[in-house]
């Protein structure tokens, strides 16, 4: 039986390994209830693994018709959050972006998040949600990219961008991996729609590089000492020069 199972949390969410000590087997598509970082949620099996490793977290239990009846009902809630939470930002005249709304799937707790410039005081848009749905209100700013993430959009290379339909945990992105990659070193040709470097300089970032020969090392080739001038790490082509002194001065040819 498979006892890793990764769930993705909302169908563009990020995704989690759960330790499933029910006793039945886990599918890729299955939906289970699981312990999210504010509470039970819904989420939907993306993988199964054989591994016996069980410091995750464990599976609370396979959705139930009664799960997935709650979950579309909390759908609703979240759109009345959403509206609602719009007019009071509008009302207090707040300096921010709301972008998402999730419930817990037991309703304790209700998540709003935003972007913004700065640090925003929400408290009293915080009583203003607390009284109209009687519960745990959590407010969460996030960054462009998990704002890219929540929203989507299309790259330049034409295709839907990759932190919407695959990426889930993002990892750090430096110029010197466009360099590497003999890049012309632009920064807004490199960057995304969320305005950072694109996630892509990362997968295109290949890790035998490491293991090349670095510049100005000395190699021998044919008895000689040729010195490396560049590296191609994409087609690993090497140009060389030889070391030996080249007379000149005078053309032979004549």
């Amino acid at each position: 039986m498979n006892k890793v199972v990764y769930v993705r949390i909302r169908p563009f969410g990020k995704v989690y390994r759960y330790f499933n000590n029910l006793e039945i087997e886990l599918k890729k598509g299955d939906f289970v209830v699981v312990e999210g970082d504010f509470g039970l949620t819904l989420g939907y099996v993306v993988k199964v693994s054989s591994d016996n490793e069980n410091s995750f977290k464990p599976v609370i239990r396979k959705a139930t018709q009664e799960d997935m009846e709650t979950f579309e009902k909390n759908l609703s809630l979240e759109k009345e959050a959403w509206d609602f939470c719009l007019e009071k930002i509008s009302e207090r005249k707040l300096p921010m972006k709301l972008l998402v709304v999730e419930s817990a799937l037991d309703r304790k707790r209700i998540i709003f998040y935003f972007t913004a410039e700065g640090r925003i005081d929400f408290r009293e848009l915080v009583k203003d949600l607390a009284a109209k749905f009687k519960t745990r209100i959590e407010m969460r700013q996030i960054g462009v990219r998990d704002e890219a993430k929540f929203l989507g959009g299309i790259g330049v290379c034409g295709r839907e961008i990759c932190c919407k339909t695959f990426v889930s945990f993002f990892k750090p992105i430096s110029l010197k991996m466009a360099k590497d990659q003999e890049m012309v070193l632009n920064v807004s040709k490199l960057s995304g729609v969320c305005g950072r470097l694109k996630c892509c300089l990362r997968h295109e970032y290949y890790g035998e590089i490491e293991e090349i020969i670095q510049d100005e090392e000395i190699i021998t080739q044919e008895e000689k000492e040729p010195e490396i001038k560049k590296l191609s790490f994409i087609i690993k082509e090497t140009d060389e020069e030889p070391t030996e002194e080249i007379s000149g001065g005078k053309d032979e040819s004549k």
